[in-house]
């Protein structure tokens, strides 16, 4: 388990537990999308489907007499459930010297559980509640409700620190926490590794996850590889994923991406495989996407019925 000492993320989050900007602007954004897809595989041939997004960002900022800069943001997304008003919001505080420290009253996130998606961008993802296709990212360690983040400034050329904080809840056995660094030093090229707890209402559900990620662009190239493994105490859950991804950029608008991943799970048959070829053309705040993808062995076993290809085509505005 990854238990570090919370002291400093303690003492500066209670000393800023009450702040007030004296001015600041409020802004909106947001975006809407209508996509298609479609499957096919053994025992699977469905038809197209659609469907609609659609998001507005409230945010607003403004700058203390110390220094401080403080920043509140609300997600309001059709899909909320009820009867929560808003997808997530958060609080920021941050200065040059100081970093930035957030609170996630909801839509936080862990150090590890940080960097997102995959190198390929989650093509499990896109398989996730079929039938015959378990779900992958069970095992991922997650801050929750009423959490904190804090991001450390630059301590030296492009080496940056993360931390992660969830106090216990009702439902948590303990509090967790998780520690990350990011090098960006080389132009072109990224590192990053994390590790964070997750935190389950008992013993058996609870363990670490381990992440870590590398990019390089060279070019007109970007290759990216990441690795994922969560480790708990349940038998056969332990879950392991290898990601890798090389993108061609065509032009300022349009970028083709060829990615692959592996996930293992302790005990099972067979490793489920993904491949996805996608591609997205973007002009003014419109993008184009289109993407084909392949899942096989998709449950952990060879059946083949576990076997399933993915068409997705894409329509997404930004206002």
């Amino acid at each position: 388990m990854n238990k570090f000492k919370k002291i400093g993320l303690t003492a500066l989050a209670a000393s800023l537990v009450s702040v007030s900007a004296q001015a600041g602007a409020i802004s909106v954004s947001g975006g809407a999308s209508l996509s298609a897809e479609g499957f096919s595989g053994e025992e699977l041939n469905a038809g197209s489907a659609f469907s609609m997004g659609n998001q507005l960002t409230f945010s607003g900022s403004g700058e203390l007499d110390n220094g401080l800069t403080v920043a509140v943001s609300f997600v309001m997304d059709q899909g909320d459930a009820a009867p929560a008003p808003f997808d997530s919001h958060s609080l920021k505080i941050s200065s040059d010297a100081l970093g930035t420290l957030t609170f996630n009253g909801e839509g936080g996130t862990t150090t590890a559980n940080n960097m997102d998606s995959t190198a390929a961008g989650d093509i499990w993802d896109k398989f996730d509640g079929l039938a015959n296709a378990d779900g992958q990212t069970g095992l991922t360690s997650t801050a929750g409700d009423n959490s904190f983040f804090y991001s450390s400034p630059e301590l030296m050329d492009g080496l940056t620190l993360q931390a992660n904080y969830m106090p216990q809840g009702s439902a948590n056995r303990e509090s967790g926490t998780g520690l990350g660094v990011t090098y960006t030093g080389v132009e072109g090229l990224t590192l990053a590794y994390a590790k964070s707890d997750i935190v389950g209402a008992t013993t058996a559900a609870s363990g670490d996850e381990t992440a870590y990620e590398a990019s390089y662009a060279i070019g007109s190239f970007t290759l990216s590889y990441s690795n994922m493994e969560g480790d708990i105490d349940t038998a056969s859950s332990d879950l392991e994923v290898d990601s890798m991804a090389v993108s061609y950029t065509v032009s300022d608008e349009l970028s083709v991406t060829y990615g692959v991943e592996t996930h293992q799970i302790s005990g099972a048959t067979a490793d489920a495989e993904y491949a996805s070829l996608s591609g997205s053309y973007t002009s003014g705040g419109m993008t184009v996407s289109a993407g084909y993808h392949h899942a096989e062995n998709a449950s952990f076993t060879t059946a083949s019925n576990e076997d399933y290809e993915k068409w997705t085509l894409g329509l997404s505005f930004a206002f």
